[in-house]
């Protein structure tokens, strides 16, 4: 399945105007995210607070990631301190899956925002979170933490922000968006060898892993006849026809 590089804010300095720092608020995001991101089949390494935005570019870099994704929240110059609102997501001008992931988290942030106007997609050449990793980036400013009225609406929406930047990622990686629900051990029960697993909910996705008869798994989800499911270290579909709920 989909693996991403997930890189919430290391700015500790970064002070919301009305308590916390970017990279505490960045991080309850990325929190809010996991369980969409689990139960949606897409699989994650994150970053930590200690480390930063050089160390994270080259811990993306040391992988082999669909797609790396920055959080942020942004900061207005000391002129126009606290007057600016809204969301920009950027990407690399030459990268084309940057820029079709860009538009469709900003497409979905905009549904949630409370000036969808002020949301856009927008090419970057001076961001290192963007330039400088090998995977397509996206780099999220979830609104400005010196305003006022930003910075409160990012700490009260920070599970519907969450849900609609994996809901994005789902369509990103033409994957169903599956709500979280508690995971379920299965055994799998065929007649014959073994199960496919497969990247997307259809016999013709490329298979991920096979599953012996009898073998044990996680069954994360479900959709349209399909389970996903955990087993030996690879996420992907299986038809539920053939497995076993224990």
């Amino acid at each position: 399945m989909a693996t991403i590089y997930l890189s919430p804010s290391t700015q500790e300095g970064n002070y919301y105007v009305n308590g916390g720092s970017e990279e505490q608020w960045m991080n309850r995001l990325a929190d809010a995210m996991i369980p969409y991101l689990v139960s949606s089949g897409i699989q994650y390494v994150r970053n930590s607070p200690g480390m930063t935005a050089a160390s994270s570019i080259r811990a993306s870099n040391a992988g082999n990631f669909d797609l790396h994704l920055a959080l942020h929240s942004n900061a207005a110059p000391e002129s126009q301190y606290g007057e600016i609102r809204g969301i920009i997501v950027y990407y690399a001008p030459s990268s084309a899956d940057g820029r079709r992931a860009a538009i469709l988290v900003a497409d979905q942030l905009r549904k949630i925002y409370p000036l969808p106007n002020l949301v856009r997609a927008e090419p970057t050449t001076t961001i290192g979170e963007v330039t400088r990793v090998r995977a397509p980036s996206v780099f999220i400013e979830l609104g400005y933490h010196d305003n006022p009225d930003d910075a409160v609406w990012i700490q009260n929406n920070l599970v519907p922000a969450a849900r609609a930047i994996v809901m994005a990622l789902t369509e990103y990686f033409f994957i169903p968006f599956l709500e979280p629900r508690p995971p379920r051990p299965a055994v799998v029960d065929v007649s014959w060898g073994y199960l496919n697993i497969r990247y997307r909910p259809a016999l013709n996705a490329p298979v991920v892993a096979r599953a012996y008869d009898g073998a044990r798994l996680t069954v994360i989800n479900e959709w349209q006849g399909w389970y996903l499911v955990h087993f030996d270290g690879a996420v992907g579909y299986a038809d539920a026809r053939f497995i076993t709920l224990i």
